[in-house]
């Protein structure tokens, strides 16, 4: 099946705009069921009432995990970001709105954030024998609500169209500590801009009553489970440099 030229390219999965559709097709590399796992957690978050592109069929085409689902025509807020540099205060105070609603949803059938992050700290190929036990103590120490966490949350995961956002891109999602899907998101903000990253976190705070010191407690155990996803784009020494901060 043809499906053209990719309209995005991400770490697992390349994304195709086909019959105004989209096709998400999963790297060769990815386990068997990968994209039923990622279908089932979008389809939670369409349940809850969230504006989450819905899921028409999960298949398999020519020996590849696809995922075929609703089309939002819009642009991203990262892209509109990068056109007009000037509203970086604007789209960084709507995200975080909108990340608050997630957070706002007391999560029930869907993987547990502490399951989630024990997996990603052992797998993690950086961390030695010693801290890796450091870490799993500070996790099973950490005592939370469970609420619904999107777990990759950024501006290039929000489509605006019109008036409306819609939140796509949640197989990292969780049902977890809203904290530590904060500091996820500041992380992920840190590796590009210093700037950016401090005003998400002082707009988040402010808009919350969360303070910045609770937020990073979650710091090292973030950072060590970010080691194991094998980014490109981020620097391992610079994740490491945090978890050592422990």
């Amino acid at each position: 099946m043809n499906l053209g030229t990719p309209t995005a390219i991400g770490n697992t999965a390349k994304i195709y705009l086909y019959e105004n559709k989209i096709y998400k097709v999963f790297n060769d590399s990815l386990p068997v069921g990968e994209s039923l796992k990622e279908a089932k957690k979008q389809q939670y978050a369409h349940s809850c009432g969230l504006p989450v592109p819905e899921i028409y069929d999960v298949t398999n085409i020519d020996g590849k995990q696809i995922i075929i689902m609703e089309h939002m025509k819009g642009r991203t807020i990262g892209e509109l970001l990068t056109d007009n540099m000037r509203k970086t205060e604007y789209y960084t105070g709507m995200s975080v709105d909108i990340q608050m609603g997630i957070h706002q949803i007391k999560a029930h059938s869907i993987e547990p954030m502490s399951e989630k992050l024990h997996r990603q700290i052992e797998s993690a190929p950086e961390l030695d024998h010693q801290m890796k036990p450091i870490l799993l103590k500070k996790l099973k120490s950490m005592t939370f609500e469970e609420k619904l966490c999107h777990g990759d949350f950024h501006l290039y995961n929000l489509i605006l169209s019109e008036n409306n956002v819609t939140i796509i891109d949640w197989v990292d999602s969780s049902a977890g500590d809203r904290r530590a899907d904060v500091y996820r998101t500041y992380l992920l903000y840190s590796q590009v801009s210093k700037e950016l990253a401090d005003m998400y976190m002082q707009l988040y705070c402010e808009k919350s009553g969360l303070s910045k010191e609770e937020v990073f407690r979650w710091a090292p155990i973030i950072a060590a489970a970010r080691l194991s996803e094998r980014v490109s784009t981020e620097d391992p020494k610079r994740l490491l440099e945090i978890v050592h901060q422990i």
